[in-house]
């Protein structure tokens, strides 16, 4: 798998990044100040990530996306350990990143990971999203907020 910084070569793949975030406005508005980077294998999209710094020592996932062929096998894993790798090189000593507390399995690779939860934001989702959604049968009410230390 390859990662690579989306440019002007590159189309920012929002229906990829609408799998992991259903509000294309909310993309939109991330998009305008983070970097966004796509994973390709054998030059086949699978994956994207969408990176913003909020300090000089803190950067956010602020979207990552494994597409739905190619989940669990290990490149929602790999992605997050790229965002490790350019965090490192760019000197940041934190890394941030929100979830729904609907979003089980993200939970648990988070934490795998090596993240841990440090807060909630109590109805984000709904405060900020026009339509309520679901996933494994919960509605995403709640941002889980976690932190990595580098």
């Amino acid at each position: 798998m390859i990662l690579e910084q989306v440019d002007d070569n590159h189309k920012i793949p929002f229906e990829l990044l609408e799998l992991a975030d259903p509000s294309r406005s909310q993309i939109e508005e991330y998009i305008k100040t983070g970097q966004c980077y796509i994973a390709k294998l054998n030059s086949k999209l699978i994956g994207s990530i969408v990176l913003k710094e909020l300090t000089p020592t803190t950067i956010e996932i602020k979207n990552i996306v494994v597409n739905e062929s190619f989940q669990n096998k290990g490149y929602g894993k790999q992605l997050l350990r790229y965002v490790h790798e350019i965090a490192l090189r760019s000197m940041y000593k934190k890394i941030v990143i929100g979830t729904g507390n609907s979003s089980i399995k993200q939970l648990a690779l988070y934490q795998k990971e090596g993240f841990e939860i440090c807060r909630i934001e109590k109805d984000f989702f709904i405060d900020n999203y026009n339509q309520p959604f679901f996933e494994n049968g919960i509605q995403c009410k709640h941002m889980i907020i976690l932190e990595k230390e580098i």
